[in-house]
């Protein structure tokens, strides 16, 4: 896949995840994230040598502290079961049915239980005709198998485009996409129900900022949406977005990937990468096996918010706090000016 735009937004973008990457754990002192006291849903590295381009994440309603997730690009028809207690991998789940995978971004659960599986990149920014979503019914037992999968056929009403985040309302089963653009993307609604063997057309029904993943609360009432940088949860009510507010997501060079846990006390985020590490941020309010503050991650891994959110009286601030900060605003002054040259020579 293509990590960040091309030309000189590109390198900017970059060379600030690259920069974040190192100064993150510098100024917070965080170690690598490891799975905490053993308990499931905390933050974990997924040791799997298999999967390096982890793109998407899944909390199972099955099987509590086990995270799906997949790599991107042209890795095959291949979806893992992960448990957030070892990092270790507990199945491996080929679909059988469906085409070659071309990019695969996004997965998600809905109501009734089945996988949702997105491939709906497009290295090509918006050049293929349609994409792809798979469908097949979460495995009661967790062990590897070859599964029936059905293919859905996918279009825009308003063109061809690039996206990465795929997310199925828990409670009404629609799917929706949110696209990925450097000037900002959309927010995409699919029919009532999806149809084997005809265009699923889905249709823009609001505006979002450049997105790498998205997910539904556990009870539809939120979205929260995630870039390479920040995350912003969405009050989420009859199909639309709503009031929103920023989320301490944690800096990751690879940014992409983010769901709720199966209570909703919590966001996992994770990242790509061979080892890559999946951090646990407390949703706001907490609920079931909470209690850390709103916003803050709860183990290892560093994480930052933005600045908005982050008084100077909370933990982090200080010199390293201070010496972060100034990496933000700098780097994200360079990617402002990357895309503003790109844009003066289009």
């Amino acid at each position: 896949m293509r990590l960040y735009p091309t030309g000189p937004a590109g390198r900017a973008a970059a060379a600030l995840a690259t920069s974040l990457a190192v100064l993150v754990p510098l100024s917070a002192g965080a170690g690598p994230a490891v799975a905490d006291d053993g308990r499931p849903d905390r933050d974990f590295t997924i040791e799997d040598p298999r999967i390096t381009e982890s793109s998407g994440l899944a909390a199972s309603r099955a099987h509590p502290g086990v995270y799906w997730t997949h790599n991107d690009s042209d890795d095959g028809p291949y979806v893992f079961a992960v448990d957030s207690r070892t990092g270790k991998t507990l199945a491996t789940i080929t679909l059988r049915g469906v085409g070659e995978p071309r990019d695969v971004e996004g997965i998600s659960i809905g109501p009734d239980g089945d996988l949702y599986v997105g491939d709906i990149g497009d290295n090509l920014d918006g050049s293929w005709s349609h994409v792809w979503i798979y469908r097949f019914p979460e495995p009661k037992e967790l062990r590897d198998a070859t599964v029936d999968a059905v293919q859905y056929d996918v279009e825009y009403a308003d063109g061809a485009r690039n996206a990465e985040a795929l997310m199925v309302h828990p409670k009404t089963g629609r799917v929706y996409i949110a696209s990925k653009n450097e000037d900002g993307g959309g927010l995409y609604e699919g029919p009532a129900r999806l149809t084997a063997g005809a265009v699923n057309t889905f249709r823009r029904v609001d505006e979002v900022p450049w997105v790498t993943d998205g997910a539904f609360s556990p009870d539809g009432t939120r979205l929260v949406l995630r870039s390479y940088f920040s995350a912003r949860e969405y009050a989420f009510e009859n199909g639309r977005l709503g009031e929103d507010r920023s989320v301490a997501a944690p800096f990751q060079r690879q940014a992409e990937s983010v769901t709720y846990t199966a209570d909703g006390s919590a966001l996992m985020f994770g990242s790509e990468g061979a080892g890559s590490e999946v951090v646990r941020v407390e949703a706001e309010g907490g609920g079931p096996g909470g209690g850390q503050e709103r916003g803050k991650p709860s183990g290892s891994g560093g994480a930052g918010g933005e600045a908005g959110d982050r008084g100077g009286g909370e933990e982090g601030g200080g010199k390293g706090g201070a010496g972060l900060g100034a990496a933000i605003v700098v780097g994200a002054g360079v990617l402002w000016f990357a895309l503003r040259r790109k844009r003066g020579q289009a």
